[in-house]
């Protein structure tokens, strides 16, 4: 009677890669703790160790007794791949990993499958297990089983902090000059704008709603609040000068290519630039996808829909590209795509339609400049800025 070789399982399966022995492990990473869920070569079994949080020599240290583990067990070399999600630590330890030796992968979270019971477990313990079997699903070659994110090189990362930090101190003077205005509405006084040059003399003459003269510890108050709006208007100032100095520094960069049409300004050319269009994609879709304007569908047996945009990518590339699409509208009236927008919304004068359209205006705006940046291609009926 013929024997019938032993069955291995899917693990044991994935967990060696041609001729080479493989060691899975996963990162759950929290402030206070880590969790790594490992998987050698040949088991069955997920093993859990705990480290502390942000203790880089402590996991390269338990990556590497794993791995000498593995390689004495089988008597051959054995190489090491990990998953983590993108998220609060960012991708220093994917750096880390990739300079050891490591081959790391960083997973968008937002795209791992879980259950969808109403009240799901959800532990470290079940986290680890669950990116483990999502990376040796996405290593055997199943689609869609999750989205790999490209990490960016320390340059690109440092560079996007600019537009970044900008936003950040705008809503700051958002919030001095509310402020402000809040506590002089407390006296009847309206009008006042904390942001003109004579902010501090006008602040002398200002009399309360019932004729009084401003109370002298308020009035220190608002001081204090101009203050520290100076110093952000400052800083904002020393934010755009070096936002400028870096597009005008590259050659032939995105950056550069895109301050040449009419309707871009040096914050949308940067944004779109640092954002999204300093990395190389495959194809429209793909872009579309990371910025997040590919539409959603709902297709069930008779049912088919959209839901509307994904959402899912750079948020700030997204907005600003609806903000530049409006902007195309005034600056760019006899391009196709104005003349498209236009032939839309004609006889449709609700603004929930033109909203909705604006942004497939956007999707489409988005690659155009897209191929102008790649192939030099300049959007049909666009008009270039005077040399």
């Amino acid at each position: 009677m013929r024997s019938t070789p032993p069955k291995t399982s899917a693990q044991s399966r994935a967990a060696t890669h041609g001729d080479t022995a493989m060691l899975y492990a996963s990162l759950e990473l929290s402030r206070s703790t880590w969790l790594v869920t490992s998987l050698a070569p040949g088991s069955d079994k997920m093993s859990k160790h705990r480290i502390e949080g942000g203790d880089s020599c402590g996991l390269l240290e338990l990556l590497r007794r794993l791995q000498s583990k593995a390689a004495k067990r089988l008597g051959a070399p054995v190489r090491i791949v990990t998953i983590q999600e993108a998220g609060f630590d960012g991708f220093w330890i994917d750096r880390l990993l990739e300079a050891e030796g490591i081959e790391s992968h960083v997973v968008d979270p937002a795209s791992v499958a879980v259950p969808r019971r109403r009240r799901r477990a959800k532990t470290d313990k079940i986290d680890g297990e669950l990116l483990l079997r999502t990376l040796l699903a996405w290593l055997r070659g199943e689609p869609r089983v999750c989205s790999m994110v490209v990490p960016p090189s320390p340059d690109e990362e440092d560079r996007r902090l600019l537009a970044r930090e900008r936003d950040i101190l705008i809503e700051e003077r958002t919030a001095h000059t509310n402020r402000i205005a809040g506590l002089l509405a407390t006296q009847g006084i309206r009008g006042y704008r904390p942001l003109r040059r004579d902010c501090r003399a006008r602040l002398e003459d200002l009399k309360t709603g019932d004729g009084r003269p401003l109370p002298q510890r308020l009035k220190a108050e608002i001081g204090r609040e101009l203050d520290r709006l100076e110093l952000v208007k400052q800083q904002i100032a020393e934010v755009e000068a070096a936002r400028d100095a870096l597009l005008a520094a590259e050659d032939r960069s995105p950056g550069k290519l895109l301050l040449q049409l009419r309707s871009i300004g040096p914050e949308i050319a940067s944004v779109l630039w640092l954002e999204g269009l300093y990395r190389s994609f495959d194809n429209r879709r793909q872009l579309a996808a990371f910025s997040g304007l590919a539409p959603s569908p709902w297709r069930s047996g008779k049912i088919d829909h959209d839901q509307g945009i994904a959402k899912s990518g750079n948020a700030k590339l997204r907005s600003t590209m609806i903000e530049l699409a409006w902007l195309w509208l005034r600056y760019q009236p006899d391009s196709e795509l104005s003349r498209w927008f236009r032939t839309r919304v004609r006889g449709n004068k609700t603004r929930r339609y033109r909203k909705i359209t604006i942004v497939a205006m956007a999707r489409k705006l988005l690659i155009a400049l897209w191929r102008y940046v790649i192939e030099g291609v300049v959007p049909e009926g666009a008009v270039l800025k005077a040399a």
